[in-house]
């Protein structure tokens, strides 16, 4: 099966999160029949597997204990909306125009498929590969990421398997297949602040306190503090409000709390400890009562240099030509959960300007070089 037949295989399972609907059965009947060694594991409500390829000879397989390069990706996509707004059905691939539509085409089915194409035909070129080649794969990156990756990694971790290299198949790419990849990603903390106050007739504020009154000079003081100046790998940490929430819904009442929900999005040069303290500080200062809740999503990581940075760079230049762009730019993937085990991290795929959108895409066109490019940085770090 090409890698267009898997996609369009893969894009017909409804996979909702964390629903896998039988994308992962597939991909492992599939690595099972070329040599893989493939791990179940579900965790909670959430289907994810671990496989391995350490050589087609069992002996030589028991005893290749040679670095470990990972495929990562998920199977889970994003709710459709209505299914009316799409030209074709969400879960029913068509191709119109060399571009391949459907949920999950993008983000990321096509990567999938990819990654399952050219481990195939690695594992059929490499019985005694000097390296070994493995997934890990979950349905559970879209939703809340608790039973996902970070359980496969635990388990891992008590297994005393450890990745050197990891390539996360998100959608890195911008205007071509290549021309983007990430090496990391900036850290997102987010926070919920209730802001306490007392409620009473807007008629009479000497005897009430509006909550909203007393927040507002320190949510501009937060908005306006620079956090730090950034460096070569990342862009200045951003503070952005995203929900304000307070009042009765009435014109004559003073509400007795409001809720206020921000985002940082960090980078190295801070870490999620210090930007609590730094913010706690501020809102201490203003003299008001509130209770604070934080939810850490990851802390920044980079992968600056090393072998998976330079073997993807070399693949993509063998494959399109392009001189690759390495960025840390974009939201979070579950690389952030990789990274701190001490793990080489970059991210890989298509074009990423339909993601999680209606009529989400790829071109066809990009999937055999897509694979290419997979094989090709298995064949320069483990064959």
């Amino acid at each position: 099966m090409t890698t267009l037949a898997l996609t369009q295989s893969l894009i017909e399972k409804a996979s909702v999160t964390p629903e896998d609907e039988g994308c992962q059965p597939l991909m492992m009947e599939r690595l099972t029949a070329a040599g893989f060694d493939c791990t179940p594991l579900r965790f909670g409500d959430v289907d994810n597997f671990w496989a391995v390829y350490a050589g087609a000879d069992t002996n030589y397989a028991a005893n290749n204990k040679g670095p470990i390069m990972c495929f990562a990706g998920h199977t889970d996509v994003v709710p459709t909306g209505p299914v009316e707004n799409w030209q074709s059905h969400p879960f029913k691939p068509e191709i119109r125009d060399g571009i391949l539509y459907g949920r999950g085409a993008a983000d990321m089915k096509a990567s999938l498929a990819a990654m399952i194409v050219a481990a195939e035909n690695f594992a059929k070129a490499n019985p005694t590969p000097k390296g070994r080649v493995a997934f890990l794969i979950t349905s559970d990156e879209e939703g809340p990421a608790i039973n996902g990756t970070v359980k496969v990694l635990a388990w891992l971790a008590d297994e005393k398997i450890k990745m050197d290299y990891c390539l996360v198949g998100e959608p890195s790419s911008t205007n071509t297949l290549g021309d983007v990849i990430k090496n990391g990603r900036r850290g997102s903390l987010g926070c919920k602040l209730t802001v306490k106050g007392i409620q009473g007739h807007i008629a009479y504020p000497h005897l009430a306190k509006n909550p909203i009154h007393l927040a507002t000079p320190a949510l501009t003081e937060l908005a306006a503090e620079v956090w730090d100046q950034g460096n070569d790998s990342f862009p200045a940490t951003t503070f952005q409000i995203s929900n304000i929430n307070g009042g009765t819904g009435v014109t004559n009442v003073i509400p007795g709390t409001v809720e206020i929900i921000f985002n940082f999005r960090f980078s190295t040069e801070l870490t999620s400890t210090l930007l609590k303290e730094r913010s706690e500080a501020i809102l201490d200062k203003h003299g008001f009562d509130y209770d604070i809740e934080w939810n850490l999503s990851g802390e920044p990581f980079l992968t600056a240099e090393g072998s998976l940075v330079e073997a993807t760079v070399k693949a993509i230049k063998i494959h399109t030509g392009l001189n690759t762009e390495l960025s840390t730019a974009g939201g979070t993937s579950d690389g952030r959960f990789i990274a701190p085990y001490g793990v080489q991290v970059v991210e890989l795929g298509p074009i990423n300007a339909t993601i999680h959108k209606i009529d989400e895409c790829v071109a066809v066109d990009a999937l055999e070089p897509l694979t290419a490019i997979y094989q090709e940085i298995l064949v320069e770090l483990c064959s």
